[in-house]
């Protein structure tokens, strides 16, 4: 099990760091899976590989025209936003200008420069943006409800929103994230300094042998490498700011 691909293999694989089974982690099972579970909500959050960019649809129903919401899974974390659902310069069909643009020169497209296209798409894009904007929207993760601001009766029951969104990469699906050196070293961190806690009752108590605990150098190395980790995790491992709601 060097290579832990599963929940707990995983927590064994934190206890053996630790000394186990040489030293008596102090911990409970229950303790382990709660310091598990905190490390992959923040390597969710936070880490590049945590979360992946995924296109969901959606198909509208008459309970989602009525409440103007439609329902989000718990397992994304942010939205990025929709697919233009009435789009502007009449993209539809035949009349849309790229189809336009198609039809008539697509032939000579080889015996032309491609950067005067470029620029009109670019130019176009840039008055949509200014003259009609995104679609608003509303999400708030702990909610699972995606608000579009919108008039609806310009929908179809039946018809799809596309939503470009990020969803957390699920370790019971994806067995590799047991893998992530900086998932395991924040677990073993995080259950470092339980373990601290739990002998930090002890503290005055001495052991037959004149041996006694040391609870507060594992509570402050604990502590100081979860520190370490997490500000290691905005020079390292997190993406740059980008646009996302939630």
């Amino acid at each position: 099990m060097a290579k832990p691909t599963s929940r707990a293999e995983f927590a064994e694989y934190c206890l053996r760091r630790l000394g186990k089974p040489v030293i008596n982690i102090e911990v409970t099972p229950e303790q382990v899976d709660d310091c598990i579970d905190e490390a992959l909500s923040f390597y969710a959050d936070y880490h590049f590989d945590g979360s992946m960019k995924v296109y969901l649809k959606h198909q509208v129903t008459e309970d989602d025209m009525t409440n103007k919401w439609i329902p989000i899974s718990q397992d994304v974390n942010g939205i990025v936003g929709i697919f233009p659902i009435n789009q502007s310069f009449s993209s539809g069909g035949m009349f849309d200008v790229r189809y336009q643009f198609a039809l008539n020169d697509l032939a000579n497209m080889a015996t032309f420069s491609l950067v005067d296209y470029y620029m009109t798409l670019t130019n176009l894009n840039f008055m949509n943006e200014i003259l009609v904007g995104r679609q608003p929207i509303r999400y708030n993760r702990h909610e699972n409800k995606l608000h579009i601001d919108m008039n609806w009766n310009k929908i179809d029951v039946g018809s799809y929103i596309i939503v470009e969104a990020n969803v957390v990469t699920d370790p019971e699906v994806y067995e590799d994230v047991w893998t992530d050196r900086w998932l395991q070293n924040y677990a073993i961190a995080k259950v470092k300094f339980q373990w601290g806690s739990n002998l930090s009752k002890f503290q005055e108590g001495t052991l037959p042998g004149g041996i006694r605990f040391n609870a507060e150098k594992l509570v402050t190395e604990g502590l100081e490498e979860i520190r370490h980790l997490e500000e290691r995790m905005q020079w390292d491992n997190q993406l740059p700011p980008d646009d996302m709601i939630g």
